[in-house]
């Protein structure tokens, strides 16, 4: 481990600058690579017109995202079971989302696996997190709201002996888990629409996200949250308009799933709604459509995600990202707030 320990601050914002440099410099060769391999996005025909062009743009970004992040995690924390359990669950859910991304350049089609096969990878990553958080973390199967509140969902546990080990199954917290997992997980990868929109609000989110891992005793998980916010920041260098890469639901999966990890392990897991309001937005503002659209053969939106319906009211993609990246700074910094306010 490098860095000095004696001043735990100093060791996220070092996490935060090395996985940036890991990942800015190391994207523009993996670029290079992608555009020799001819590897680029396939983009959805019913988006807006002007997307078109960005046809053939190196994807699968996410790949070089996460070395960056294990880079910077690696040299500068201590591997607690935490910190064991949150990269592993980023890791393999940006697995998920790779599966996604080559089955979607494989078939030259704007989406990969079926959403079946997707929901199917992440209740299995979700149940497996959740168990060893509760089993092995020691995690409390219980969820608290600001002002105090606190719902215990382990009421309904069974356990089971497996091999001598005895083994809580909080079924209620368990779907809590999943709900929360898939939920962040999709919704950052339907942000990721625009050039640096879904990386920008990433690392926001992430960067507050590392205060409250450090506000919770966690340093280790704090320095996966910067490393995580550095190697976004590494990410958006390459990926600002005009992106010469994007991130693939490799990145944006991984995000996701990264993010409710950090939830569910510093028992952050409402208030990470509201940090990661942007998101929210973005999913209901597709679930709202399509059930506005199924019940009243109308539609609420111009297009969804609602980043496309501003666009389609006249906006330049950068004033969606840039004013987005603002609203997503202003939930975060609310979330941080109400942080403090838990029982």
């Amino acid at each position: 481990m490098i860095g000095n320990p004696a001043y735990p601050t100093y060791q996220v914002f070092l996490a935060v600058g090395l996985a940036a440099l890991v990942t800015g410099l190391l994207m523009p060769l993996f670029i290079r690579l992608m555009r020799h391999e001819g590897v680029g996005q396939q983009i959805r025909a019913d988006g807006p017109q002007r997307h078109l062009v960005k046809q053939g743009t190196p994807t699968m970004g996410g790949i070089i995202i996460l070395v960056g992040v294990l880079v910077s995690v690696g040299l500068l924390a201590e591997w607690t079971p935490a910190l064991v359990l949150a990269v592993a669950a980023t890791l393999v859910t940006g697995s998920l989302g790779l599966l996604d991304d080559i089955e979607s350049v494989a078939h030259g089609r704007s989406l990969g696996l079926t959403p079946s096969q997707k929901m199917a990878g992440l209740i299995l990553i979700s149940v497996v997190f959740c168990l060893v958080a509760v089993n092995v973390c020691g995690t409390p199967a219980a969820v608290s709201f600001p002002g105090g509140l606190s719902i215990d969902l382990g009421v309904l546990t069974t356990t089971f002996e497996v091999g001598g080990a005895r083994i809580a199954v909080p079924w209620l917290y368990l779907a809590f888990v999943f709900l929360l997992m898939a939920g962040l997980s999709n919704a950052v990868n339907l942000t990721d629409g625009l050039d640096g929109l879904a990386g920008g609000c990433s690392m926001v989110v992430m960067l507050v996200m590392a205060m409250v891992a450090f506000s919770y005793g966690e340093l280790d998980l704090a320095i996966f949250a910067g490393a995580v916010a550095g190697a976004c920041v590494g990410f958006l260098w390459h990926n600002c308009y005009p992106a010469s890469i994007f991130m693939g639901d490799t990145g944006s999966l991984a995000l996701g799933a990264a993010l409710a990890a950090l939830a569910v392990l510093t028992k952050a897991e409402v208030v990470s709604l509201i940090m990661g309001g942007v998101f929210v937005c973005e999913a209901l503002s597709v679930m709202i459509q399509v059930t506005s659209f199924k019940l009243t053969g109308k539609r609420v939106f111009l297009m969804t995600p609602i980043h496309h319906h501003f666009e389609q009211m006249g906006w330049a993609e950068n004033k969606v990202v840039v004013r987005f990246w603002i609203v997503s700074a202003a939930f975060a910094a609310l979330g941080f707030a109400l942080y403090f306010q838990l029982g």
